[in-house]
């Protein structure tokens, strides 16, 4: 009896009940899923230092929201020569003119936020654009990520040579003599807004001309479509060179070697207004980019721009190299500048709707 009753015992002991092995299932499991979840972190921790550290890993494109020529394309194209030399990654130039820049930006706010997609912006499409649409198809706040300022392009008031007015103060007079029959030509928001600042501090009407980009804009000048042109320096300082056209005075109260002999508007009319009204560009790219890339593009940038021959090239085409310290610090300066001209856009009323 005694025997029976131990056999019967270790049969009890040895035994598995099915609950027992569903619970022993489930734990392994949960161990096994806890393991997948560490492993898991730790690699999505280390992502991106070797996003970084392959970055970039394709062809870059650095889209550039007007035709080729102008100052934002010759700073571009600067840049994407720099970057392919030291990447080893080809770095191209895509022009996407139009709409004021709205074409370009929204192509980059809808890009893979991996930093091979980066916006070549100026103060319009960053700081401006959303006072002048009803409905803008991008964010500018919430949709890009700062890099880093990268230039400014100076503008000079300019006639045409063979028949245009020689001073400020002629130009102002011819202008009051026959009210409305001037006109000027403009390819974004920048020109048409310094006409308007003009025609106001000078008591003038003179009528602004839309053209594609600015390259075009001086063509319509020299053949006689508009009578006047605010234009960057990299474009008008040539044609002011070879005898085509007269520059009366510059938009900027900085000095450089190649605007030495510009009056500056203060200095040809008294127009204090002018004194700062040079067009601004820098880098941004889709928000979602890792910092460590947006964090590399700026470094790499700075390194270049700080290059003293490249830095000659960019006085020479009539801009002036002015980076930011850190991609925060030129989010700082963006959201300055939005507030200053979100005083300044509503009186204008210029819409874009």
């Amino acid at each position: 009896m005694v025997k029976c009753r131990q056999h019967r015992s270790k049969r009890r002991t040895r035994g598995i009940s099915r609950e027992d092995t569903m619970t022993l299932t489930a734990r392994i499991a949960v161990l096994g899923l806890s393991s997948l979840m560490i492993v898991g972190n730790a690699l999505a921790q280390d992502r991106p230092a070797a996003d970084t550290a392959n970055y970039p890993s394709q062809t870059v494109r650095l889209i550039v929201p007007f035709p080729a020529g102008g100052p934002a394309d010759i700073v571009a194209r600067l840049l994407a020569q720099k970057l392919n030399e030291s990447w080893g990654q080809p770095v191209i130039v895509e022009n996407r003119p139009g709409a004021n820049t709205v074409l370009a930006a929204q192509q980059v706010a809808r890009a893979a936020p991996d930093g091979h997609t980066i916006l070549v912006a100026i103060d319009s499409t960053l700081v401006m654009n959303p006072y002048l649409y009803k409905s803008l198809p991008y964010d500018p706040s919430k949709d890009f990520a700062p890099i880093t300022q990268t230039t400014q392009s100076m503008s000079v008031l300019a006639v045409r040579a063979e028949d245009g007015p020689k001073t400020v103060k002629e130009l102002i007079a011819r202008a009051k003599a026959e009210p409305g029959k001037l006109n000027y030509g403009g390819g974004t928001l920048t020109p048409q807004l310094m006409g308007y600042v003009f025609n106001k501090a000078a008591g003038i009407q003179v009528q602004y001309v839309p053209f594609r980009g600015t390259p075009a804009t001086v063509q319509g000048m020299l053949t006689k479509s508009v009578d006047m042109v605010y234009a960057a320096t990299s474009i008008a300082l040539p044609l002011v060179a070879n005898g085509k056209l007269r520059a009366l005075a510059r938009l900027d109260s900085r000095n450089f070697p190649a605007v030495k002999d510009i009056p500056t508007l203060r200095e040809a009319a008294g127009f204090a207004e002018f004194d700062d009204l040079s067009v601004w560009l820098g880098l941004v790219a889709p928000k979602a980019t890792p910092k460590p890339i947006i964090d590399k593009i700026h470094r790499e940038v700075l390194r270049i721009l700080n290059d003293p021959p490249v830095k000659e090239r960019v006085d020479r085409s009539g801009n002036y190299i002015n980076t930011s310290k850190s991609p925060e610090e030129f989010g700082a300066f963006i959201r300055k500048e939005a507030d200053r001209w979100s005083r300044v856009l509503p009186e204008t009323g210029i819409r874009y709707d």
